[in-house]
């Protein structure tokens, strides 16, 4: 053993002991969260998700430039490995080569010259991109514009001192490649960095061996310290996501745990160690944040801000709750208030789409929601408006201060029967609070029960015994008032046996179909342009023969589309229509964009930036449609207000699906 391997084995000591030293430390802070959760079971989903987004990088590729960019990177990083694994081993017994794996040794040396090309000009791009292009979701501070230029440049010389070792290599041995070697790229460099003589190869190999592993163990040990960790954690966070994928459904609260003191999270303490797991993931990278419809119209949320506070909060406090330390300065602070703003936490609509866009399944919604948990249960901080709509839902069962005795009024002269009246029937018809009350939805509601009573379904519908689903309260952090909406709910429903249902409102839907579970609530729900398209199918519901020219635009409800992945059957139902023209808007299907109604802001006021309506709005108008479709009917108030707006009430009519089926059936 020489002096050089003596000095290696003392320099890789020292940085892998540093290295696990870091690493204990932030699974230590991981720890402080009480909120475990169950984040273990089924092995098999978990792994099939990290093949296809941490390995196969498909959610990177929803922005394709920057996709291809990351793609090389970390696929390159991934087949370095074994460069790295062969530089450290020579560190312990220098004569070491993965030349003894034959043909193996060919596949590795071929693929370190190709990616080791791909990923200099893929960093060189970055470069370009942060620093010359200045693409606006990477508009971070000072230090993440330094610690991101840190990390490419690392990155740089950890390719360039691959290729240094390389070409020296080759040209120490005359320019003559070893046995099952296949470094073509290599080969050509040696000749134009060194001469046929060269004496000084065997010098600068050394030298860019020495580079290789310093800029390694570098790179290692600055992770713990760089927004860059998700390096380490992405993998970690991407098995650990919530395997139920984008369409959210709310951790309960048990309500009857006397140990609970804090419901919700006011500080991080009372979140998830996966929540503090996501703050560690979070590159900054602004993919969220550019999604986000509150931020889009200059509000002051930043789903990038919330993960990224999570995680400042958590290392300000973290090591002292860990080493039982006191500081008044971070004691006297809270996640909620002092890091996270209120008014950042009452802009989120919910839509999900910082979730969707997230490459690294970050799930900034379970915590916006939990600290609204805090805000409404724990310290009664809320917007005052919101009293009047947690009162109604209380004491009418709906969010608006309707008589519940005039639920089922909208039905007078119908024929329509309540499951009281006979319980016998196919399907039930959930109605919702909008639905029953809303003088324009009242229409669909209309609407859609006599396209089914043409197809004749045999359904039934609650009346007066049918109350609001719950995901308004639920949403805007009063988890005590949404389950006790959802346990009554679920009584009156288990009482008359119902196996199936149908809705017009897509909160409805996936409040029904997936969180009612939560509570024994389980039942097959379809959403009402699944039921249309599934009856125009089956012949059930006949269109009229004559074309009448109609322009049409559809606009993706979040909670159908994102939340529950229902995107064709509306638009499908739509084109059959002898005469209709359909014209997507530019972001549509999983990048739709919010009305701004969800997470409860239908029933807030916009205290600060723009309307996000408004955004939706125009870019239905500059289809020059003339009618807006949509399936939802928070998204019809909302768009419907739009219009009024931009005064075009006369040139565009917006209309649910079920209204433009039945207008144009026979």
């Amino acid at each position: 053993m020489g002096i050089k391997n003596i000095i290696f084995i003392i320099i890789f000591l020292g940085a892998v002991g540093f290295f696990v030293l870091n690493c204990r430390k932030l699974l230590s802070y991981m720890l402080v969260a009480k909120k475990k959760g169950d984040r273990f079971g089924s092995p098999g989903e978990r792994i099939k998700k990290v093949l296809t987004v941490a390995f196969g990088q498909s959610k990177l590729f929803r922005d394709f430039k920057a996709g291809i960019l990351h793609f090389f990177i970390f696929w390159g990083f991934v087949l370095f490995l074994f460069a790295v694994f062969e530089a450290f081993m020579q560190g312990f017994y220098s004569p070491f080569s993965l030349s003894v794996t034959g043909a193996f040794y060919s596949i590795v040396t071929f693929i370190e010259d190709i990616f080791g090309l791909l990923v200099i000009l893929s960093v060189l791009y970055a470069l370009y991109r942060r620093f010359i292009l200045h693409i606006k979701r990477l508009g971070v501070d000072k230090h993440g514009k330094i610690d991101a230029t840190i990390i490419l440049v690392m990155i740089l010389l950890v390719c360039v001192a691959m290729f240094g070792e390389n070409i020296s290599s080759i040209a120490s041995r005359g320019f003559v490649l070893s046995k099952f070697e296949v470094h073509p790229l290599s080969l050509l460099l040696s000749h134009v960095f060194y001469s046929a003589n060269s004496s000084h190869a065997g010098t600068f190999l050394e030298i860019f061996w020495w580079m290789h592993v310093i800029v390694v163990l570098s790179f290692l040990n600055y992770l713990p310290y760089s927004k860059h960790l998700h390096v380490l954690t992405s993998i970690p966070n991407t098995y650990f996501a919530n395997l139920d994928g984008i369409r959210n459904t709310l951790k309960p609260i048990n309500l009857e745990d006397e140990s609970i003191e804090v419901y919700g999270a006011a500080d991080i303490e009372q979140l998830s160690w996966k929540q503090i797991l996501d703050g560690y993931t979070c590159t900054e990278c602004g993919r969220c944040t550019a999604a986000c419809p509150a931020a889009t119209v200059g509000k002051v949320l930043s789903p990038r801000k919330i993960i990224t506070d999570i995680r400042k909060r958590t290392m300000d406090k973290a090591p002292l709750l860990v080493e039982g330390k006191t500081d008044e300065n971070i004691f006297s602070k809270s996640l909620v208030h002092d890091y996270i703003t209120d008014l950042e936490l009452w802009d989120c609509t919910t839509c999900m789409a910082c979730v969707q866009e997230c490459p690294v399944m970050i799930e900034h919604v379970d915590s916006i929601v939990d600290m609204r948990r805090d805000l409404v249960l724990t310290e009664s901080q809320f917007p005052s408006n919101l009293n009047n709509v947690f009162k109604s839902i209380e004491t009418n069962f709906t969010p608006w201060a309707f008589n519940a005795a005039d639920r089922a009024n909208w039905a007078e002269g119908m024929g329509i029967k309540t499951l009281a009246e006979d319980p016998n029937c196919d399907i039930l018809f959930w109605v919702g609070c909008a639905g029953s009350f809303d003088n324009r939805y009242k229409k669909v509601t209309k609407a859609f029960a006599s396209l089914m009573q043409k197809a004749n379904i045999n359904f039934r519908i609650l009346g007066t015994e049918e109350k609001c689903n719950g995901d308004t309260a639920r949403r805007l952090g009063n988890e005590y008032l949404a389950q006790m909406m959802m346990k009554e709910n679920i009584e009156t429903l288990n009482n008359y046996g119902v196996k199936k249902i149908v809705t017009a409102c897509p909160h409805c839907f996936h409040s029904l179909g997936n969180e009612y579970k939560q509570f024994g609530g389980n039942y097959e729900v379809f959403h009402h342009s699944q039921f249309i398209r599934q009856l125009l199918n089956e012949g059930r519901i006949q269109l009229k023969d004559e074309e009448k020219k109609i322009n049409a635009t559809y606009h993706d409800s979040c909670y159908l589309g994102r939340y529950n992945k229902v995107f064709d059957s509306p638009r499908e139902s739509l084109r059959i229509i002898p005469g209709l023209e359909l014209t997507e808007m530019k972001r549509n299907k999983t990048k739709g964009f919010c009305c701004g109604a969800g997470g409860g802001r239908m029933f807030l006021e916009d205290e600060e930036g723009g309307r996000i309506n408004l955004e939706r709005t125009r870019e239905a108008l500059e289809t020059n449609s003339d009618t807006i479709a949509s399936a939802c009917p928070f998204c019809m108030t909302m768009l419907t207000d739009g219009v009024k707006h931009f005064e075009k009430t006369d040139q565009v009519e917006v209309k649910d699906i079920a209204e433009i089926i039945f207008e144009n059936s026979k």
